[in-house]
């Protein structure tokens, strides 16, 4: 899924920051990451209040493998394959995922290293079972 295609997918919603990280994409608002993108599959940011949505639809977190088995990412949930046609509900959702008071969506300062030209976005929102220290994106 291209840069350009998710934008578009998002414009109802407005403006958002697509940035290449791991081996997908984040979805970012004002430095906050609303959605994350791995295999063509949108997750987006979830919460205590939204989880059960995503349950209503059949629709289970981001998991991916690790050496020690399958592992579950719960702030980030699968979008249901409808918003995918439908930009105006797909609004109503990134709303919900970008709230502030959602258990904070992704709050995160980019840092760039002049070695590297690569931006180190450091964050203390937990994850799972701890806190995330840092993620890097690659400069497309």
């Amino acid at each position: 899924m291209d840069a350009e295609s998710i934008r578009e997918m998002f414009s109802e919603f407005g403006s958002v920051d697509v940035r290449r990280m791991f081996g997908g994409q984040g979805v970012f608002v004002d430095g906050r990451m609303i959605a994350l993108i791995s295999r063509e599959l949108i997750h987006l940011k979830a919460d205590t209040e939204t989880i059960p949505e995503f349950e209503r639809e059949g629709l289970g977190p981001f998991t991916y493998a690790t050496k020690d088995g399958e592992h579950k990412l719960t702030s980030y949930w699968r979008m249901p394959e409808r918003l995918y046609d439908d930009p105006e509900e797909l609004a109503q959702w990134a709303r919900r995922a970008c709230r502030r008071d959602a258990g904070g969506c992704r709050k995160g300062k980019a840092k760039e290293s002049e070695e590297s030209g690569q931006a180190t976005f450091t964050d203390e929102t937990e994850a799972t079972s701890g806190s995330v220290s840092h993620m890097t994106r690659l400069r497309p």
